[in-house]
């Protein structure tokens, strides 16, 4: 990983001891972290793509760990993923690393080993292999480096600024709810409101707007946002300016 760049990892686990604790511990350790309780939201929030390593519990509501991880290499999503889970058999392990699981953790695992493990899937598959480049009309989204240009020129924004564009333009021509923007960026243990999704959408889309780049993220009322090229000119510059709130 790039020098001053925070790893992002998504921790899907239906105990919330295990999620707070890991969370906590992979924080300390200079990472940012997402969670989810069961697999149906893990998988949607892996699907994002905008996370460097998934932690994964087998036994998940919904939707097994298994199944996770089957659905995300079927649509082409090659983020590392370590397998979580209290089952300890030899077929257990090969099922996961057969379906495309880069490292399994039995618990109780020790915390040191699970983070040797997080680091080592990280500098195996670097940033650029796991996340690669997003782009629509001008604009290009370096998930590796974490940087943000627009018809060349750099946009500085900041971590959650950069996860929430990162979000919406990995769903471009999707409505993304508010309610979903909060959990693929904040979370579901942090105490946060859609008031504080409005504040952000509202600091990136005043960058874009800064950079010609205003039409690019709309305001669907009712519903969310989208990102979206269509209203942008052959030249990839805003048509009109984007909506507010």
């Amino acid at each position: 990983m790039m020098r001053g760049v925070k790893p992002r990892v998504l921790v899907v686990d239906d105990e919330p001891g295990v999620r707070k604790a890991l969370q906590r511990g992979l924080r300390a350790e200079g990472m940012d972290v997402v969670t989810a309780a069961d697999g149906p939201s893990g998988l949607e929030l892996a699907r994002t793509g905008s996370f460097d390593v998934v932690l994964l519990d087998i036994m998940l509501p919904g939707l097994s760990g298994y199944r996770v991880l089957e659905r995300l290499r079927g649509t082409g999503i090659a983020t590392p993923v370590l397998m979580i889970s209290a089952k300890d058999g030899e077929v257990d392990q090969a099922d996961g690393l057969d379906l495309g699981a880069d490292g399994y953790l039995v618990k109780p695992f020790s915390f040191v080993v699970l983070v040797a493990q997080v680091r080592a899937v990280l500098r195996r598959a670097g940033p650029e292999a796991a996340r690669g480049t997003l782009r629509l009309g001008a604009l290009e989204i370096d998930r590796g480096l974490r940087q943000v240009h627009w018809a060349g020129t750099e946009i500085p924004l900041s971590p959650r600024e950069f996860a929430l564009l990162e979000v919406l333009v990995g769903r471009a021509g999707t409505v993304v709810t508010k309610d979903e923007l909060l959990r693929a960026v904040w979370g579901e243990e942090q105490a946060v409101t859609r008031n504080l999704v409005e504040v952000y959408v509202g600091y990136v889309r005043r960058k874009l707007e800064s950079a010609g780049a205003g039409a690019l993220l709309r305001t669907v009322r009712g519903h969310g946002y989208l990102a979206s090229d269509e209203n942008l000119d052959a030249a990839g510059r805003g048509a009109a300016p984007a909506g507010q709130g």
